[in-house]
């Protein structure tokens, strides 16, 4: 008996996660037989489940049941919980049951509990784009994966081209993998550059521009992002993440603080090398200067959730932040 629980917003890594857990379990040459892939508007789609659940495979293999967008750990009925409980411990040793659900489990549910006991829950959100460190871990174990060699600033890199669309990290990985299959080495950045849709890297070209007070600069690459198809709310989270940042960096600079490992753990700073020429791009900014960019992002955040029109509602935000960094 094997029962998964995967949810999260990153639709794309569950979507992976469930084709690795299929080819674990499944015999392709038995799949039709015992696959069963069971969706939310089925009428009783979790008893119909737990039904199959139930029933030994066919040939070879073990049965794979999937009830996707289920939400047995958001909301449950008496009934259905009893069927629960009298039937997870039960379920067949040939079986692996899937639950997958975009929203997070509520842990007060007595259904949330039962599965906590019985199944192996995994989270599948997408990474905050200032949390570099684990970005750069994602990209590490993906190709891993995927049998991709990378130095550690090929993987730093990717992890800053691509951001949190783990979609992207894949198609760029396989990419990469076609040019180093023939490779034992672990490939350089100028060797995967050419190969990288850099979204991200784009935006913290933006950042820069910004610093720099070059509005032409920061409009050109707001019209750039946008043309690429660039979500206005993830290019907003590399601003909100990057600002955030050096504003750490700079308020305990100022305070006195002098050990770069400190100052790198507090703003989440995975490279500490990176420190020396952050400290540099600060020096002719202040604290004062970085805090204000804040509220003007949160604004940027409200209009964009509201559903202001993007290209103008970034635009102007951008003329108001260069605004700030003018010399």
């Amino acid at each position: 008996m094997a029962i998964y629980v995967y949810w999260g917003e990153d639709s794309f890594a569950i979507a992976q996660a469930v084709k690795a857990l299929q080819k674990k379990v499944l015999d392709p040459a038995w799949e039709s037989f015992n696959m069963d892939k069971i969706a939310p508007e089925h009428p009783d789609s979790v008893i119909q489940g737990l039904n199959q659940a139930m029933t030994p495979p066919f040939g070879a293999g073990d049965r794979f049941v999937w009830l996707i967008d289920t939400t047995l750990a958001q909301r449950c009925s008496e009934s259905l919980l009893v069927e629960l409980e009298r039937t997870l411990p039960s379920i067949l040793k040939t079986t692996t049951l899937l639950f997958t659900s975009p929203s997070k489990p509520d842990g007060r549910l007595k259904s949330t509990k039962l599965l906590q006991k019985y199944a192996s829950i995994q989270e599948f959100s997408p990474i905050p784009p200032w949390k570099t460190d684990l970005l750069i871990g994602q990209v590490r174990k993906i190709a891993q994966e995927l049998g991709v060699k990378l130095t550690s600033d090929s993987a730093e890199f990717l992890a800053e081209a691509v951001g949190n669309n783990t979609r992207q990290l894949y198609s760029d990985l396989e990419k990469i993998r076609l040019l180093g299959s023939e490779s034992s080495q672990p490939l350089s950045v100028d060797a995967i550059a050419p190969l990288i849709t850099a979204s991200t890297q784009n935006s913290l070209q933006l950042v820069a521009a910004i610093l720099e007070g070059k509005t032409d600069r920061a409009l050109e690459l707001v019209t750039e992002l946008l043309r690429q198809n660039e979500p206005a709310l993830k290019i907003l989270a590399t601003l909100i993440g990057q600002f955030r940042q050096r504003l750490w960096i700079k308020v305990m600079l100022e305070s006195g603080e002098r050990d770069d490992r400190t100052i790198a753990q507090a703003a989440e700073l995975n490279n500490p090398k990176k420190l020396y020429f952050l400290q540099k791009e600060l020096a002719k900014i202040s604290v004062n200067q970085l805090q204000q960019t804040l509220p003007l992002l949160l604004e940027l955040e409200f209009s964009l959730k509201r559903g202001a029109e993007e290209t103008s509602t970034l635009q102007t935000k951008a003329i108001e932040l260069c605004q700030l960094f003018k010399p």
